[in-house]
């Protein structure tokens, strides 16, 4: 069996019995999320009593579409990573439903949560921290098989060495250890692992951020090639907005826990509409000297709030130039402005 026959339904460890995927629908997403809420409680003193609330994410509505890659940006801090934990159900939602393939997996437990894991993966930031150092690479990746008991012995191997192929990595390296690779590397292994379940859903949580600038490109790339080959459906989030412009079909930003613009790649970047989006493309720099020295980069002022303590309104009324009463005493709705174009901005239109 070759790297091409991977996803093929009868052969799919991901397919197996008792873990088919739902039946399919042209029309819906393949997830999506509907007022998603993470909410962190925070303790203090003695007794440890709750004395706060960290709002990591706080009621967002979106979905992916199958086979679509969709870019979610932001500065540092602003809830990324939490929400795609979340919808991979690494985290208890506090409040919300994430509807896969039109089923909300937000309350399953145990034994159907179990079943329902193969159909999502991840691929985390720091290739680093995510491989186990006492583990060969051949049993990282076979990890998923093992722990959802699909493929045992020889078939197992075969599977690995499959994978390995399929990421540009030498299957005899099954038997090395994570600290025998670079960044690079090890990062294609990470990938792998993630793919060893034939899932239809994968979260990218900045998986270039740690790696060289020469090593991004190769793993982005690797990234497009097997979901062409696969048919697969991407959330990559990312701050390096250069890259998500590469790689994402639609692009979602977010500010303080909210989704504040989500559009189509070319309308976001040709004419952002929430003056976040463009404050934060305005400092993207552009490979042209001439161009980039006429052009106006907008500076925010004022200080980032803290998710523990957002303001009353609008959460980028601190930072807003263009900020009144109404948004410091009114959340914006979150509405379509056009097709496929959402945004939450009192002032937009």
């Amino acid at each position: 069996m070759t790297a091409d026959t991977m996803n093929v339904p009868g052969n799919a460890p991901g397919n197996a019995p008792g873990n088919a995927p739902s039946p399919r629908s042209d029309t819906t997403p393949l997830m999506r999320v509907e007022n998603l809420k993470m909410h962190f409680p925070i303790h203090a003193g003695i007794f440890r009593r709750q004395v706060g609330t960290i709002k990591a994410v706080d009621g967002i509505t979106f979905d992916i579409k199958r086979g679509e890659t969709l870019g979610l940006v932001g500065e540092s801090g602003c809830g990324k990573s939490t929400a795609g934990r979340v919808m991979l159900r690494l985290y208890d939602a506090t409040e919300g439903k994430i509807l896969l393939d039109g089923v909300d997996i937000a309350p399953f437990k145990g034994e159907r949560l179990r079943k329902m894991r193969p159909r999502m993966q991840m691929v985390f930031q720091d290739p680093h921290a995510s491989l186990n150092p006492r583990m060969t690479v051949g049993s990282i990746i076979a990890e998923p098989l093992d722990e959802h008991g699909l493929l045992k012995g020889a078939e197992r191997e075969e599977r690995v060495e499959e994978l390995l192929d399929a990421v540009g990595l030498n299957p005899a390296f099954a038997n090395r250890y994570p600290h025998e690779f670079s960044g690079g590397q090890r990062q294609r292994i990470g990938i792998a692992r993630a793919f060893a379940l034939n899932p239809e859903f994968i979260v990218c949580d900045e998986p270039i951020a740690a790696l060289d600038v020469s090593i991004q490109a190769q793993v982005v790339n690797l990234l497009e090639d097997l979901q062409a080959r696969f048919g697969l459906t991407y959330l990559f989030i990312s701050h390096d907005l250069s890259m998500v412009r590469h790689i994402a079909d639609r692009v979602a930003v977010m500010y303080l826990g909210k989704i504040v613009e989500l559009a189509s790649r070319q309308d976001l970047y040709a004419t952002p509409k929430h003056p976040y989006t463009q404050a934060l493309l305005s400092a993207v720099p552009i490979p042209n000297p001439a161009v980039e020295a006429t052009r106006e980069h907008i500076v925010l002022k004022g200080d980032l709030p803290s998710p523990a303590n957002p303001p009353a309104g609008c959460n980028f009324c601190t930072r807003c130039p263009i900020a009144t009463d109404l948004c410091r005493v009114e959340d914006p709705e979150w509405r379509e402005i056009e097709p496929g174009r959402h945004v939450a901005c009192h002032y937009v239109e």
